[in-house]
């Protein structure tokens, strides 16, 4: 799993490795390894999987990479 601007501060690591059958249990797997910050900042997040916009139900497996991609504001 990656994680991105505000998602990278909460976690306080750029990388994590979870186990799970679909994007939906890594996801939480990362939550309840980085608490309640990381959690909210997936709910308003980009969650991608290998580059592609991903699902909840989406399966993975161990080679797939899960990114957690917070809103980006500026001018």
């Amino acid at each position: 799993m990656r994680f991105f601007a505000q998602a990278k501060d909460a976690a306080g690591c750029r990388t994590a490795t979870f186990d799970g059958e679909t994007v939906a249990d890594v996801l939480r797997a990362a939550s309840e390894r980085f608490g309640s910050r990381l959690a909210q900042v997936i709910e308003i997040s980009a969650i991608w999987c290998n580059g592609e916009f991903a699902e909840p139900g989406q399966r993975v497996g161990d080679a797939d990479e899960v990114a957690v991609l917070p809103p980006v504001s500026g001018g």
